[in-house]
């Protein structure tokens, strides 16, 4: 509910001027009613927080690889189910554990890191059962192409956390992607040409964002 001036002044004139304390006390109960909050925006902990990806390679094994630069934010609101999520990785981040095959990854063979060093993420709509997070659609955008993906989410949580005397959301999310889709289909189909995109991430509030009158 919001409360216009025209109102609160009424309102003032009816208590006796003498009471200033109550008049006071009134004039900003008013005025924190008339301010709500839409959602709570959370700054991705890159301490906490891990991007990885999935590939068949020759059909020997699956192999995983890394990246070690992720950032972004989180808004939500969990009482209308709502929010946004932006995510961006460092291309030139890729971790596979060998030098020589992480500068391969990030050659323009691969990533072409120098060329398009984000790998960015942002959603268009949240999906809840209940209170929690169950899936997030959005864009996913790697080397300038960008295509929609849906982000499986296996685990959300939200906690006050003392350790940082602030509260705290993190999930964990899955796409499956194709390499082809982005320009990065070198060796397929000897190496897979589907992807599983994993994130793990710990976000920590930051403030509350006033909602639009």
């Amino acid at each position: 509910m919001q409360t216009s001036d025209s109102q609160i002044a009424v309102l003032q004139k009816q208590l006796p001027k003498k009471n200033a304390l109550l008049r006071s006390l009134l004039l900003l109960l008013m005025l924190g009613s008339s301010t709500c909050f839409a959602a709570d925006r959370y700054l991705i902990d890159p301490e906490h927080t891990f991007s990885y990806f999935e590939y068949n390679h020759w059909g020997l094994s699956k192999q995983r690889s890394r990246f070690d630069t992720t950032t972004g934010s989180i808004e939500i609101d969990q009482e209308t189910h709502s929010g946004s999520i932006d995510i961006e990785i460092d291309a030139a981040s890729v971790s596979t554990g060998s030098d020589r095959f992480n500068q391969v990854m990030r050659s323009g063979d691969f990533f072409d890191a120098a060329n398009y060093p984000k790998i960015s993420f942002k959603s268009s709509s949240l999906h809840f059962e209940e209170q929690q997070l169950t899936k997030v659609d959005g864009d996913l955008t790697i080397k300038g192409i960008t295509h929609p993906v849906t982000l499986e989410i296996s685990n959300f949580n939200c906690r006050f956390m003392l350790a940082y005397g602030k509260q705290a959301c993190g999930a964990n999310g899955s796409a499956k992607i194709l390499r082809s889709d982005y320009k990065l289909a070198r060796y397929v189909p000897f190496v897979s040409d589907a992807v599983t995109l994993h994130i793990s991430v710990e976000a920590i509030k930051e403030y509350n964002k006033p909602a639009p009158d």
